[in-house]
């Protein structure tokens, strides 16, 4: 009777723990698709923007684009979307939480030892949401606004003290981390 009640127990066990993880891979495909849908959209508004007023012109499409993008992206997915990073240029929208910040840190670290940016990601159940981030590499197009202070054209630097002047998101060179796509869903 007890080996009978043991081999139920341990198929029980395996049964569950398997259920969990397709589930947990399901979650993390699912996020990451929500995640990797807006940045795409992201850079080529922001490339024709560019090419149309140029790059102080197109500051406006990471300040007011982005957050339509997102909002749009979160309607059509029920996931909620928004981008953060430890430099924040919006202080408003872009403070990361205590969980994304350690996960920001963490894919610095990570990237410091070596790994691409390109790659970096988590997901993990989080009480009762599923939350998962991808780490924004800058690419060249990113350094017009988020490049090193002395590189930036003057109207560029105009233009970013007039919309954000507690700004900390300069400074960077291409393939350094300026942030996450942080994406979450209530289970």
């Amino acid at each position: 009777m007890n080996k009978i009640l043991l081999a139920t127990t341990l198929f029980t066990t395996c049964f569950t723990a398997n259920l969990a993880h397709a589930s947990d891979d399901a979650m993390l495909g699912e996020a990451r698709k929500v995640a990797t849908s807006l940045p795409p959209k992201l850079l080529t508004a922001l490339q024709q923007e560019i090419n149309r007023t140029g790059p102080e012109g197109a500051i406006s499409v990471c300040k007011d684009m982005a957050p339509t993008m997102g909002s749009e992206v979160s309607k059509e997915t029920g996931w909620k979307i928004k981008r953060v990073s430890l430099k924040p240029r919006n202080e408003k929208r872009a403070i990361p939480d205590a969980w994304e910040k350690a996960a920001l840190e963490d894919f610095d670290k990570r990237a410091a030892a070596g790994e691409s940016p390109k790659s970096l990601e988590k997901g993990e159940k989080v009480g009762d949401e599923y939350r998962y981030v991808k780490a924004l590499p800058v690419q060249s197009l990113c350094l017009n606004c988020h490049g090193p202070t002395d590189k930036l054209k003057p109207a560029v630097k105009a233009s970013l003290a007039q919309h954000y002047p507690n700004d900390k998101g300069t400074g960077y060179s291409e393939g350094q981390i300026r942030g996450v796509i942080s994406v979450r869903k209530a289970l």
